[in-house]
């Protein structure tokens, strides 16, 4: 059985691992956009309400559409907005930072998950309750027909998907391809010089103010003249 050189085997393993980066990243950052979106989207609109149905049903043709007999979760959508900034910082990081910013879009999808599930199930009773007062129909609060909208589920199962994909993140963010550096701010290094191609010392008159003031820094005189 032939002996494999070590390093050869780092750099294979090295090279399917960068190969797998590739090929989750777009996948990854493309679904989790997609998903917090959604959620950002579904999060502002109404949670649980009273069908028009039902209200027609009670006499209450006057609060039909009026917003009355509806429930909201607006920090469910407000969580759901911090997870694309997440996702939209993570882009262009490098690194750990990558790592970071894909954990907090896992917390904050999962706060609004969180937000979902306490407010849809757990505390529903409490919704049912808040809109019987608004309709003025608190004696029958325990009897009042309330429903889940479909923005409910829309908002839940992209929440779902969005924790799922920020976690991925975090687990392929090592892997994934990072920007090139024509993309970061110009630093020292790349400004002009006061010199050109062929070495001779560009006039005062033409240097930009940049040039000038890196040859005052450097103690030269700018106002002295060259062929002297």
């Amino acid at each position: 059985m032939p002996h494999r050189h070590p390093h050869l085997l780092r750099r294979g393993a090295a090279a399917m691992s960068e190969e797998s980066g590739r090929r989750t990243f777009a996948p990854v950052v493309l679904v989790g956009l997609a998903a917090t979106a959604a959620a950002a989207v579904a999060g502002h609109k109404p949670m649980l309400e009273v069908s028009d149905a039902e209200l027609g049903k009670l006499g209450l043709q006057s609060a039909v559409g009026q917003g009355v007999a509806r429930a909201e979760f607006p920090l469910a959508g407000a969580l759901a907005l911090v997870a694309i900034a997440c996702w939209g910082v993570l882009l262009v990081m490098r690194g750990r930072a990558r790592q970071v910013l894909a954990a907090l879009a896992a917390l904050s999808a999962g706060g609004v998950f969180a937000v979902l599930l306490i407010g849809g199930f757990v505390q529903k009773s409490d919704a049912r309750t808040d809109i019987a007062d608004n309709l003025g129909l608190s004696v029958i609060a325990d009897q009042l027909p309330l429903t889940w909208t479909p923005w409910f589920w829309v908002a839940f199962a992209a929440s779902v998907v969005s924790v799922a994909a920020a976690v991925s993140a975090v687990l392929y963010a090592p892997q994934w391809p990072e920007m090139g550096s024509k993309y970061d701010a110009p630093t020292s290094h790349d400004a002009p010089t006061s010199h050109d191609a062929k070495g001779a010392e560009t006039p005062a008159e033409e240097r930009t103010s940049l040039d000038l003031w890196k040859s005052m820094d450097e103690g030269d005189d700018p106002t002295e003249d060259p062929s002297h």
